[in-house]
C-alpha cells in the first residue's frame, strides 16, 4: 500500500499538467470562444477545416517539413562522422568529447541567444569571418533564405551531441573480426564504413531519426522564438510556432487547440512507425 501512496504526487502532477491539458485541448478543438470570451460555441470539425483552408497554416506545414527533414539528415550524418573521428583515439580525445558534448547541456533558449550573437550582421563572429575571408556580409536572421539556414544550423549544433553519444557507443561495439576480415579482402576504409559499420548501426540510426523528428518538431520553439520569431514574415514559422502565435498572440483558442490535436496525431503516427516497423525493418546485430 505504501508504494502506491508514494506514487500519488507523481500521478497527480502527470494528470494535472499533462493528461488534463491534453483532454481539454481535444475538447476545445471542437469549439470557438465568443468575441467577448463569455461563452463557448460548438463548431464540430470546422476548426480543422479552417486550418487546411488557411494558406498560413499550409505554409507552416511546408516550413516544418523542410526544417525537420534537413535538420534530421544533417544531424544524423554529422553525428556519425564525428563519432568516427572520436573513435580514432588520438591524443586529447577525452577533451574533444567534452567540448563536443557541451552544446547538448545548453538549453534551446540559450542556444538561440548564442547563435543570435554569432550571426549578428554587424558584430557577429560569423559575418566577421566571412567579411575578412570572402568580403561578404549576410543578414542571417532577417532575410530569405538565410533565416531558415540559420535555424537549421543552430538546431543541428544543439542536437548533434546527443546523436554522437549513441553512434560512438555503437561504433565501439562493432566486432573487430568483421573489420579485420574486410581489410584482408582488400576493402578500403570508405567501404568498411558504409558497407559494414553504418549498416550495423541501423537500429541506432532508426531510433535517432525518430527522436530527432520529435525534437525538431517541438523543442525547436525556443530557438525559433529567440532567433527569428517566425520571420522574416512567416518564412520560418513552423507548426509549433504557428500554434503559439494563434494561441497567445491572436487568441484563437479553438484553432490553436485543433493545431495541437494535429501535432498529437503526427507524433502518434511517428511513434506507431517506430514501434511497429522498428523490430521488422531494421537489421540488428
Amino acid at each position: 500500500m505504501i508504494p502506491y501512496v508514494l506514487l500519488v504526487p507523481t500521478f497527480a502532477i502527470i494528470v494535472i499538467f499533462i493528461y488534463w491539458p491534453a483532454v481539454y485541448s481535444f475538447k476545445m478543438s471542437f469549439y470557438r470562444i465568443s468575441p467577448f470570451g463569455n461563452r463557448m460555441i460548438y463548431t464540430g470539425l470546422r476548426n480543422f477545416g479552417r486550418l487546411f483552408q488557411s494558406s498560413e497554416y499550409i505554409h507552416s506545414i511546408k516550413v516544418t517539413a523542410i526544417y525537420v527533414g534537413f535538420s534530421v539528415l544533417l544531424t544524423v550524418f554529422t553525428a556519425f562522422f564525428i563519432a568516427l573521428l572520436l573513435n580514432l583515439k588520438v591524443p586529447g580525445t577525452p577533451v574533444y568529447k567534452a567540448l563536443i558534448f557541451i552544446p547538448y547541456a545548453i538549453s534551446p533558449a540559450i542556444s538561440g541567444t548564442l547563435w543570435t550573437f554569432l550571426l549578428n550582421p554587424v558584430v557577429g563572429h560569423v559575418n566577421y569571418f566571412l567579411s575578412k575571408t570572402f568580403g561578404i556580409s549576410v543578414d542571417w536572421l532577417t532575410s530569405k533564405p538565410y533565416a531558415l539556414y540559420a535555424l537549421i544550423l543552430a538546431s543541428v549544433w544543439k542536437v548533434v551531441p546527443f546523436d554522437t553519444i549513441f553512434y560512438l557507443a555503437g561504433i565501439q561495439d562493432v566486432p573487430d573480426d568483421l573489420l579485420e576480415a574486410a581489410t584482408l579482402d582488400g576493402a578500403s576504409s570508405w567501404t568498411k564504413t558504409w558497407r559494414i559499420v553504418f549498416p550495423l548501426l541501423s537500429p541506432i540510426t532508426f531510433y535517432l531519426v525518430i527522436m530527432n523528428i520529435i525534437s525538431f518538431m517541438f523543442s525547436s520553439f525556443a530557438i525559433i522564438d529567440v532567433m527569428t520569431s517566425g520571420g522574416p514574415g512567416d518564412y520560418t514559422t513552423t507548426m509549433i510556432y504557428r500554434l503559439y502565435l494563434d494561441a497567445f498572440s491572436f487568441q484563437k483558442t479553438g484553432i490553436a487547440s485543433a493545431e495541437s490535436v494535429i501535432l498529437f496525431g503526427i507524433m502518434a503516427v511517428v511513434t506507431f512507425v517506430y514501434f511497429y516497423f522498428g523490430e521488422r525493418k531494421v537489421h540488428y546485430q
